[in-house]
């Protein structure tokens, strides 16, 4: 569950750079779409870690 919102965070992101805010550099929107997959996913782990931590 967890990759797959991260993909489709980065999907999502991606498209938002190129088409609605029209970034043309590569690199950019590379960057901007991978940095927002990767705090989805680090947060959705935070979260599972705390909610593990609480069941004990």
């Amino acid at each position: 569950m967890q990759e797959i919102l991260t993909v489709i965070t980065y999907l999502v992101v991606w498209l938002i750079c190129k088409k609605v805010i029209g970034i043309e550099s590569g690199l950019v929107t590379l960057v901007i779409s991978l940095g927002a997959a990767v705090s989805v996913y680090v947060i959705l782990a935070v979260k599972w870690h705390e909610d593990r931590k609480k069941d004990k």
